[in-house]
């Protein structure tokens, strides 16, 4: 174990990443857990699949107005009170699904503790308090370390989502259960998850963060929410991009588990077994980000994995047997996970220091909007269409996304943001950023900028 920590932390780690790391490594292997049981579940005892894309769409309009509050809140009072509070409420949300069968409790239980939004094997997206979480590791690490730092935190979510998808092998079912007997069979997997959670929230009590009075305070006036106009350049072009992508994961994320039940009539452990294999093999995709972006630049790192991540979804889900589906599945996964650590870093780069959750959390808002949309998208062609039509209609989405990405950063990229500080002095060219680990060069630099 001491081992596995020292190849997740970094030497220059302070005690905030370290904290961070801990506490997502316990929130990602909840997450995995509710990632591989919730839908299933919810068809285990009688929701038809345009239910559950209601639910599905409920969880995500919920999480788009918590991560808006929540980012424009952080930037103005801190970052930690929300890394604390969040996953206490999801802790709660897991509690309400291992106890109750009330359709309206569960859809406020699964909207509030944002169930339904781990993308399979995915793990990366830990709940609404993402953005404040975005924001403190940005502030933590200096701006040339700062891919490297994203990428352990993509590691440590692989790391937790690969045990917890394991841990899904503590559902054990049989044919012809009532829905008691299948509410006690999924419930130790949403009890595991809940302790999960308030053990990230416990950890994130350690976090360190100086005071942040609101600038309008000292001046003797109410502080009140500021728009990001100093990120507007970059902000607009990550609506667009978002967007698209947000419909392409709508229609296949939160149904992963879902369509390996429905399709191949795969188990609970089986699908947890998958995306720990899955996990596991993708470990190390995030620790590599970072020169993979060295290499070939970052805007063109992420364009070309979310293309072959597009194209990927539709031989997958036209496999005929599970084991094919299954490696597909794998390779999709562990390319995808390269882009992870980028995007964040990349939007972290592009915001101004006094906007980075504010920008991280306004930057996603429109892919709440298309992901709710694409949910219930897909519930409608699971019942109506066919199996595949969702996944088929994801990848061309995401193909389209790539190269939409590619057109608005790279042939038109925005004005680069200042370096940390107080807004003056040079600035990074972020499209082409040579992102580095540990003490190797600082990132290229190019003319000044001035107080604006």
């Amino acid at each position: 174990m001491r081992r596995i920590w020292e190849a997740i932390v970094p030497r220059w780690a302070d005690r905030n990443l370290r904290v961070i790391l801990a506490a997502r490594v316990a929130m990602s292997l909840g997450r995995a857990i509710a990632s591989v049981v919730t839908a299933i579940y919810l068809a285990a005892i009688g929701f038809s699949a345009i239910e559950i894309g209601v639910l599905f769409v409920a969880v995500t309009a919920a999480s788009a107005l918590m991560s808006a509050a929540i980012g424009l809140l952080a930037d103005r009072w801190g970052r930690k009170p929300f890394l604390v509070v969040v996953p206490l409420i999801a802790a709660g949300a897991a509690v309400v699904y291992a106890e109750l069968r009330v359709t309206s409790l569960l859809f406020v239980a699964g909207a509030l503790g944002s169930f339904g939004r781990g993308a399979g094997a995915g793990a990366g997206n830990v709940g609404p308090y993402q953005p404040a979480e975005s924001a403190l590791v940005a502030d933590s690490v200096l701006g040339d370390r700062r891919a490297v730092a994203f990428g352990r935190i993509a590691f440590a979510s692989s790391l937790g989502a690969l045990v917890g998808g394991l841990a899904a092998e503590v559902v054990r079912t049989t044919r012809h259960m009532t829905a008691a007997q299948t509410t006690a069979a999924y419930r130790p997997a949403f009890l595991i998850a809940a302790g999960l959670a308030v053990v990230a929230g416990l950890l994130a009590l350690l976090l360190h963060e100086p005071s942040r009075p609101p600038k309008a305070a000292a001046a003797g006036r109410r502080p009140r929410f500021r728009w990001p106009r100093q990120s507007w350049s970059a902000l607009w072009r990550f609506w667009v991009t978002n967007g698209t992508n947000g419909a392409a994961i709508g229609l296949f994320g939160p149904f992963v588990s879902y369509w390996l039940y429905r399709r191949y009539g795969a188990a609970p452990g089986t699908i947890g077994v998958l995306f720990a294999i899955v996990n596991l093999g993708s470990l190390f995709s995030a620790l590599v980000a970072a020169r993979v972006a060295r290499r070939i630049g970052t805007v063109r790192a992420i364009v070309v994995v979310r293309a072959v991540g597009g194209a990927l979804l539709i031989p997958m889900v036209l496999a005929p047997v599970l084991w094919i589906a299954g490696v597909i599945y794998f390779v999709r996964m562990v390319v995808q996970r390269v882009g992870l650590p980028l995007r964040q870093s990349f939007t972290q780069d592009m915001a101004h220091p006094e906007e980075r959750a504010s920008v991280a959390a306004l930057s996603n808002l429109p892919a709440q909007a298309t992901m709710a949309a694409g949910q219930a998208a897909a519930g409608y062609l699971f019942d109506e269409v066919s199996l595949a039509a969702p996944f088929e209609l994801a990848g061309l989405l995401q193909m389209v996304n790539a190269l939409v990405y590619g057109l608005l950063f790279s042939l038109r990229p925005p004005r680069a943001a200042p370096v940390d500080g107080d807004g003056k002095g040079e600035a990074r060219v972020l499209v082409a950023m040579p992102f580095v680990e540990d003490a190797e060069p600082a990132p290229t630099v190019v003319g000044r900028v001035g107080a604006e």
